[in-house]
């Protein structure tokens, strides 16, 4: 059986008791409950604001710090390069050559070789006169 309404009148439909109190409950919200919950919202989009501003300064620093490893890339090979063309063109003969002959050294004998044995170290550092043997 089909009820009719009146044009523009619904249906009352009955409402449960959990969907009241939620109803009564909104009602009720006062002020410092309103002020909580506008404080917390402020706090939450500062947070966000200030955590994608962190993010955009590290994506910035991380460009940054490739930038900077793809310049000491470049540097080092520039260096290499550079060092193994002065190498390159160093005629170690030539040097000997004129140390003999015009300079009058001489070279060293196995007797006046002394060997030193340095663990963790590039380079060997003098503190005292190498005894004569």
């Amino acid at each position: 059986m089909e009820h009719e309404f009146p044009a523009g009148e619904e249906p009352k439909r009955e409402v449960s008791a959990a969907t009241q109190r939620n109803r009564e409950r909104t009602l009720q919200m006062n002020l410092p409950y309103v002020l909580f919950l506008t404080a917390a919202a402020v706090i939450t989009v500062f947070v966000c604001v200030n955590f994608l501003q962190l993010r955009a300064k590290n994506t910035i620093l991380q460009e940054e710090v490739a930038s900077l490893e793809a310049e000491l890339d470049s540097a080092i090979l520039d260096n290499d390069s550079e060092y193994n063309r002065v190498m390159n063109s160093v005629d170690l003969e030539y040097v000997r050559e004129v140390a003999v002959n015009e300079l009058g050294m001489q070279l060293a004998t196995t007797s006046q070789i002394v060997t030193y044995t340095v663990e963790d170290s590039d380079y060997v550092r003098q503190y005292s006169e190498i005894p004569e043997e």
